[in-house]
């Protein structure tokens, strides 16, 4: 990318999306920044663009995901995980996987009251709500603008049951919400912890949380009262493999009371992003790393099939779940999953929410 800095971001790359036969874009100066320099070179700030969408609560009928419905208050992240499956949503947008991914980010602010319609529907029929299964709801554009807050408000009035999936120790600002909602058994958090090491850190999850704020966020939660999943996701062969032992040590330390793990995954665009990143980073055992990913996956660098996406098969795969599973004998980690209640939920009475 001659025309920007790719410091502070994971992609190294940033390829107009072709699986779609979408025209090539013209970079717009307006969204380059033109104030923060560095080497001379334009850094690339990071833009939102405000969503309007219509509904809010996704369905999925997966047959190999514990959950059945979703919301996602943003769309790309900050975090900007090399490895993030969701990546190749944005070309769906006309934009790239790559830093735009990162960069050019969409916030919801009417998704809690579009969930507050959902909600109010005659006949629907409470399960658990999971938050964080795209992009990460606490990722740093959330400190302003909220959207996921308001959304667990909503959830917590009206006692309907949610899990959150993050990286992100920002979590703890909520929990004069989580935590009474985990008393009353319809909360619970999953905490993902792909690597301990500041360096692999920096470069595989570049504005994501350090490891030590996520294990004391694990902690303090815990601590809260509130039921805390351990998630050493993804496992990256040769990369972050060898610390899994470690991680759950350190979660389980921290409170954590189950946990699980699941191989990386490279879907459409994230190979070849993933593949650059490996040249720049670890160019040494760049061909390791992807020949053991493609043992895991039949051959090929992503196996999209049900069930074979979340556990890998191979060799590799057997021996990352043995490890697994001794560390979290070793160390009283479960494997259970949340069982929430749902019996709780009342439907919302008229057009708002009784205010706190």
């Amino acid at each position: 990318m001659p025309v920007e800095s790719i410091h502070g971001r994971a992609a190294t790359r940033n390829d107009t999306p072709l699986r779609f036969n979408l025209m090539e874009r013209v970079v717009d100066g307006d969204w380059l920044d033109s104030v923060e320099e560095l080497d001379g070179i334009p850094k690339r700030r990071t833009s939102v663009t405000i969503e309007r969408p219509k509904t809010v609560l996704t369905r999925n009928h997966s047959p190999d995901i514990g959950f059945d419905r979703s919301v996602n208050p943003y769309r790309g992240c900050e975090h900007g995980c090399i490895y993030c499956f969701a990546r190749p949503t944005h070309a769906y947008h006309d934009l790239s996987p790559g830093v735009d991914f990162e960069s050019r980010l969409f916030a919801k602010p009417d998704a809690a009251g579009l969930l507050h319609a959902e909600l109010s529907k005659k006949g629907y029929e409470a399960a658990p709500i999971a938050l964080g299964t795209n992009t990460d709801p606490y990722q740093p554009i959330e400190g302003r603008y909220k959207i996921t807050r308001s959304i667990l408000q909503t959830l917590f009035e009206v006692k309907h049951p949610f899990t959150i999936t993050t990286k992100s120790d920002r979590v703890l600002r909520d929990l004069d919400i989580i935590a009474p909602a985990a008393r009353m058994g319809i909360a619970a958090v999953a905490i993902s912890v792909t690597s301990l090491d500041p360096k692999v850190h920096r470069t595989l999850e570049p504005r994501a949380p350090a490891p030590r704020k996520r294990i004391a966020a694990i902690r303090q939660l815990t601590e809260a009262g509130v039921p805390v999943y351990l998630s050493v996701s993804p496992v990256v062969p040769h990369i972050t493999d060898m610390e899994m032992e470690a991680i759950v040590q350190a979660g389980a330390e921290a409170g954590a009371t189950n946990g699980f793990f699941l191989p990386v995954r490279l879907p459409h665009e994230v190979a070849p992003l993933f593949k650059a990143w490996l040249q720049e980073n670890y160019p040494e055992r760049a061909r390791k790393v992807m020949a053991t990913i493609r043992d895991l996956r039949g051959g090929k660098d992503n196996d999209p099939r049900f069930f074979s996406r979340l556990r890998g098969q191979g060799v590799w795969a057997e021996l990352f779940r043995k490890r697994f599973d001794k560390a979290c004998r070793d160390h009283g980690l479960g494997r259970r999953k949340a069982r929430l209640n749902s019996e709780l939920f009342t439907p919302p009475q008229g057009k708002q929410l009784r205010l706190f």
